[in-house]
């Protein structure tokens, strides 16, 4: 029931390289729509401002979500410490804890251990009356924001570089692989997977998804 401690950074690992993929991914969907043989300044200029828009708007939304989901999770965590101290049937309250925890960490808290957490519990002076958010949500929820809206730059600066629309592309494409790398290869070190592989992989999926997105008007 208590916070994370404030020398935890905003963002975890995860996270953070999440969260450029999303916007990677997004981005690429409009960038990936041009045409070098076809495609005219206005039209190059119109993908661009949207591909901005539409990255501020998803990284708008995907900090909203962020904080509507601690509040959901939190608000979860205090009904089930509420309904564990309520119960004076000690096995009733270590049932309850052992439901709400996630696997395998149910098949890892039994006994004893189960026991000391509800004993915990029980023993706190109170509870908070509603979820609230922190500070540090507050600052996740802005590095979502940032992350996701920034991570479009390196994908258009290119175009706004290089006049021949079919070398702004590759340059453009070819620092979307890197950035698409580099996220995958901080992902896989960090869940104990081969980087590199990771990488590849997180190039691949990146690529399928861009052609999906695309095709399906995205």
């Amino acid at each position: 029931m208590s916070e994370r401690t404030s020398r935890e950074r905003v963002l975890d690992p995860i996270e953070r390289p999440s969260e450029i993929l999303f916007g990677l991914i997004m981005v690429l969907s409009f960038t990936g729509s041009l045409s070098a043989a076809s495609a005219g300044t206005g039209e190059v200029r119109e993908v661009l401002i949207g591909a901005v828009g539409c990255n501020i708007a998803w990284g708008l939304v995907d900090a909203v979500m962020y904080l509507l989901t601690i509040l959901i999770e939190r608000g979860r965590t205090l009904t089930i410490g509420r309904a564990v101290r309520a119960t004076r049937d000690a096995e009733q309250g270590r049932r309850l804890l052992a439901e709400a925890l996630p696997e395998p960490l149910d098949a890892l808290f039994e006994g004893p251990a189960l026991e000391s957490a509800r004993a915990k519990l029980v023993a706190l002076p109170a509870l908070r009356e509603r979820a609230h958010l922190a500070k540090r949500d507050w600052l996740a929820a802005f590095g979502i924001f940032l992350l996701v809206s920034l991570s479009t730059f390196p994908v258009v600066v290119p175009f706004l570089i290089f006049t021949p629309l079919h070398l702004a592309m590759r340059v453009s494409n070819g620092v979307a692989i890197v950035m698409l790398y580099v996220a995958g290869y901080s992902l896989g070190r960090h869940a104990g997977m081969s980087p590199a592989r990771t990488g590849l992989v997180m190039v691949a999926i990146g690529v399928v998804l861009v052609l999906v997105t695309i095709a399906l008007g995205g």
